[in-house]
Parts: C-alpha cells; sequence; structure tokens
C-alpha cells in the first residue's frame, strides 16, 4: 500500500515493490508541481484543474497503487507531458528551471524524510485540513492559506530552502504564494512516492531513456 501515513501520523517512505511505470507516474508528479510552479510564479495562473490533480495527492493517504495516488493517469497528464519534453529534448532546449525546482524537490525530501517529528507534523495536520474540506473546497482560499501555512510552517525551516523565481507582482500576492506553496508540498508528496519505488537521483541521470520511453507509452493513454 502506496500510504502516505503509519497509523495515520507518517508519511512514510519505505521502499516497496515497484515498476518502471510507477517510477515515471511519480516523477511526473514532481514535474507537474514543478511547471505549476514555474507559471504562477511568471504569469499568476496555470490550470485550475491540474492544480487541483495536484493538492488531491496530499490526503490520498492509502492509496493502494500509484495511479490510484493520482486518481489515475490523466491527474499527472500535464506532468508526463512535461517529462517527456524534457526528457526527450537536448541539452539546450530543456527548460532549466523547471528542472532546478524537481532537483530541489528531491533534495528537500531527502532532508524532510530524516525529520520523523516534522513528517509528523505534516500529516496530522493534513487529516485536520481534510476534515475541513466538508465545508470549504480543495481549490477553496482558505483551503490554500492553510496548506501554504503549513508548508511555512514546517519545510521553510529546511535547508537549502526552495528559491521561486519569477514576477515580483505575482510572486508578492498572497494567493499566488499560498498556491505555490502547495504546489511545492504536493511535489514533496511525489518525490517521497518515488523514492518509495526505488527511485534516486542516479537513476534519473542514467536512466534518461528508459523514462522517456514510458513517458512517451504514458502519453498514448491521456
Amino acid at each position: 500500500m502506496y500510504s502516505m501515513c503509519q497509523q495515520q501520523t507518517l508519511w512514510q517512505n519505505t521502499p516497496m515493490k515497484h515498476s518502471k511505470r510507477d517510477l515515471t507516474l511519480a516523477l511526473a508528479g514532481i514535474f507537474q508541481a514543478a511547471s505549476l510552479v514555474k507559471q504562477i510564479a511568471n504569469t499568476g495562473m496555470a490550470n485550475s484543474a491540474v492544480i487541483e490533480s495536484s493538492l488531491e495527492t496530499l490526503f490520498k493517504f492509502d492509496a493502494e497503487t500509484v495511479e490510484d495516488v493520482y486518481g489515475g493517469v490523466a491527474g499527472v497528464g500535464a506532468g508526463i507531458r512535461e517529462l517527456n519534453k524534457q526528457f526527450s529534448s537536448s541539452k539546450d532546449e530543456r527548460d532549466i528551471e523547471i528542472t532546478r525546482y524537481v532537483i530541489s524537490i528531491l533534495t528537500l525530501e531527502k532532508k524532510l524524510s530524516s525529520n520523523r517529528d516534522m513528517l509528523d507534523q505534516i500529516a496530522t495536520s493534513l487529516e485536520n485540513i481534510k476534515s475541513g474540506l466538508d465545508y470549504f473546497s480543495l481549490m477553496h482560499e482558505n483551503t490554500l492559506l492553510k496548506i501554504g501555512q503549513l508548508y511555512k510552517d514546517t519545510i521553510s525551516n529546511l535547508n537549502p530552502r526552495i528559491i521561486v523565481s519569477g514576477e515580483q507582482t505575482h510572486l508578492g500576492n498572497e494567493k499566488n504564494a499560498s498556491r505555490i506553496r502547495t504546489l511545492l508540498l504536493a511535489g514533496l508528496r511525489s518525490a517521497i512516492l518515488w523514492r518509495q519505488c526505488g527511485g534516486t537521483r542516479w537513476s534519473i541521470l542514467f536512466n534518461r531513456k528508459r523514462y522517456e520511453t514510458e513517458s512517451t507509452l504514458l502519453l498514448r493513454e491521456l
């Protein structure tokens, strides 16, 4: 079971049986979050349905499969497209900003996964936020503010911090700042899942072709 929680309090990072498909879906989840962060930081806008799909993963506490975490392949479709584009492009054509966010998320995930108290705090807070979804939708400003505040109270205290670049007009908008923080947390959720599936930084370097091939197969399902 690809659970974020153990006894409803702990985000797990226990290695599990995995496939190339599982690894690619989880990595695509990171790329999706990174791409959305870039869009909001630079334009103040991003597809609401895609944002919601990423944020829903934060509350999939006991999904049976990796695909279930994303509610199906379509739930991470934007990330699959971005991953495929990045891995099939030449070095000069890759989006360096998205790559930087992905690497930063993977680096921060290692720090987070070694901090049990913080993992417990995040999982408990997400349980509380989930209970409030009966009153406010996931995309409601109140919900986004709560998740964003959770990021500030926890992840922001880890180093190295993720530095988001973009237009100050958009970055200075509190609503945008909350959306960016929630998406970074969603990216970390996918990073934990990816590592659960056996993902490593080295696997990205040496298995680019494998990820490209698998993402091409997944694109056919969209």
